[in-house]
Formats: C-alpha cells, structure tokens, sequence
C-alpha cells in the first residue's frame, strides 16, 4: 500500500498483509503497518487520461515522482471511462510518464 509524507513532498509503499489499516499518513490516508518495498505492479488513480497512457492525478506529484525514481515498475492506471480525454484536452508536461495501461469500467483503455 502507498503511504506519503508532506514535508518533504513524497511517497513509499508498504507491505499489506490484507487486514484493515489502523493507522493514517500525514495526507490522512490508511496505511499497512508492513516493511518498506517497492512493487512489481503500482496501481495508479487517474481523474483524466487520454487513450495513449497520459493521466491526469490529484495535483500532488506524489505518483510522478514515485513513478521516475522506479522506472522499471509497472504502471495500470484506474478510471472511469467518463474521465477519457483527447490528446488536445491533456497535454502532457515534462515531468509526466505515459502508464502501461489504464483500465476502466470498459476494460483496457488504450489505442
């Protein structure tokens, strides 16, 4: 599971053994209590992405720079089909990585 940290702005994951998470990060979301480790596979939220793998996030750059410092994992972005974009509407910025694949609630989302 993925847990951040504001000060400096950054994101690690932990090793999740299924159960609830009874502790929260600084940004508030719940965290597993395991090891440091950095997966195979990341599952990466998308408010918008286009069929080519750019996503738009939240804003935080968390997944970003998670994401550039672990090149060889790979990246399947989560959305709703609704949140597709043209390559027109999201542009890409210098800092951004094109994902894997992105699945919504139609399948695999890429051209």
């Amino acid at each position: 599971m993925p847990f951040t940290q504001r000060v400096p702005p950054q994101m690690h994951y932990r090793l999740w053994d299924g159960s609830a998470p009874t502790q929260k990060d600084e940004c508030g979301i719940p965290v597993a209590n395991g090891a440091a480790v950095v997966p195979d596979v990341v599952l990466v939220p998308c408010v918008g992405f286009t069929g080519s793998g750019w996503r738009l996030g939240y804003g935080g750059g968390f997944f970003d720079r998670w994401l550039a410092l672990h090149p060889h994992v790979t990246a399947v972005g989560v959305a709703w089909e609704v949140g597709r974009l043209s390559e027109a509407e999201l542009a890409p910025q210098p800092h951004d990585l094109p994902l894997a694949l992105i699945v919504t609630e139609n399948g695999v989302a890429r051209d």
